[in-house]
């Protein structure tokens, strides 16, 4: 089945690819998680439109990217959330909780999709996050959650 990405997707594209992927995929995870939209003549026009936009929003070189993550990793995050007694938090860290306390610290503004998180957060203490800036620079960011 083609289909048009309008999110960026890990092992398949960026935002205004066509790709082909088998039709499952596309009907039970793609599409109804507004990752992709169907592929059709009409939709093909959207794709100039998909990609003025990503280009818009994306960090286009590499220099703007080590500036970003010369930024993010100079920032000092903290993040309050609820915890029980023994440390444990009620439900986890989200990758959009992460990106408005970036915002918060006095960070730039982030995309909650380029939060790489390699284990859910559902402990107090320091923990350390991926944000993937370009597709060669990604910044290690260091986020300490405490009790609120």
């Amino acid at each position: 089945m083609k289909i048009i990405l309008t999110h960026e997707v890990s092992g398949l594209g960026t935002v205004g690819d066509v790709v082909d992927v088998k039709d499952g995929y596309a009907r039970n995870y793609l599409v109804p998680r507004g990752l992709a939209i169907r592929w059709t003549k009409g939709g093909e026009k959207d794709v100039e439109q998909i990609r003025r936009g990503r280009r818009i929003r994306e960090i286009a070189t590499i220099e703007q990217a080590n500036e970003v993550k010369s930024q993010l990793e100079g920032v000092k995050v903290r993040l309050k959330t609820r915890a029980g007694d023994a440390g444990r938090l009620f439900g986890s860290v989200t990758p959009a909780d992460i990106a408005s306390a970036i915002k918060d610290a006095g960070g730039p503004q982030v995309d909650k999709r380029r939060i790489e998180v390699a284990a859910p957060i559902k402990t107090l203490g320091a923990h350390q996050v991926s944000v993937r800036l370009h597709a060669e620079v990604a910044a290690k960011v260091g986020v300490e959650v405490v009790a609120a």
